[in-house]
This record gives C-alpha cells, sequence and structure tokens, in this order.
C-alpha cells in the first residue's frame, strides 16, 4: 500500500463503517492519522481493472517490547467484491509477509 493509494482504500474504509461492525470509530482518518497509526510493513492492496479492492494492514497492539512481534490485523473488502475470494488471497499474502517479517 502507497500513499497514492489512500483515496481508494479510504473509500473500501468508509463501507466498512457504514457496516458499523468493522471497527470502533465513527469516520476514516486522514492519511497521516493512519499511516502513523500502522506498521510500516504488512500493508498490501488488491488491484481489479486498475483499482484498489482490496486492502489489509498490521496495526501494533502496544509500545511494550514484549509485543514487539504481535500485531492486530485489518482486513476491508469492497462490497462490490465480497465473497470472490480477493480477501482470501490478501489474507495468505499478508501471513507469508507478516512471518518473514518477525510477526
Amino acid at each position: 500500500m502507497e500513499k497514492s493509494n489512500w483515496e481508494q482504500v479510504r473509500e473500501i474504509y468508509i463501507e466498512g463503517l457504514a457496516t458499523r461492525n468493522a471497527t470502533f470509530q465513527t469516520e476514516a482518518p486522514c492519511w497521516e492519522s493512519w499511516d502513523a497509526g500502522h506498521h510500516k510493513v504488512g500493508r498490501f492492496v488488491a488491484v481489479t481493472d486498475g483499482k484498489v479492492v482490496c486492502w489489509c494492514a498490521l496495526t501494533p497492539i502496544s509500545s511494550r517490547t514484549v509485543y514487539r512481534g504481535v500485531a492486530e490485523v485489518s482486513i476491508y473488502i469492497s462490497k462490490k467484491y465480497s465473497n470472490k475470494g480477493v480477501g482470501s488471497q490478501l489474507m495468505h499474502t499478508l501471513i507469508r509477509d507478516s512471518e518473514a517479517q518477525g510477526f
């Protein structure tokens, strides 16, 4: 995931907010706030026909050293691409990458 993906990622995040099941947040943050709250590794987007349709990222659960290799997983899928397997593919990518990164 790059900063250039943010507007499309944010649109999918807002879809998740509307369900009231995805997060306790009530509004989508700006890029800078979101970026500061997530690990720099373990951020991926799935793109279909040039459009982001799914994204995932890792969030630290604590700043304590003992939790260094532990993260919360966020994965959001566009409603239009739900139940098409794209989320599973992205999750497998995240698992492989996070394990390689020491999570």
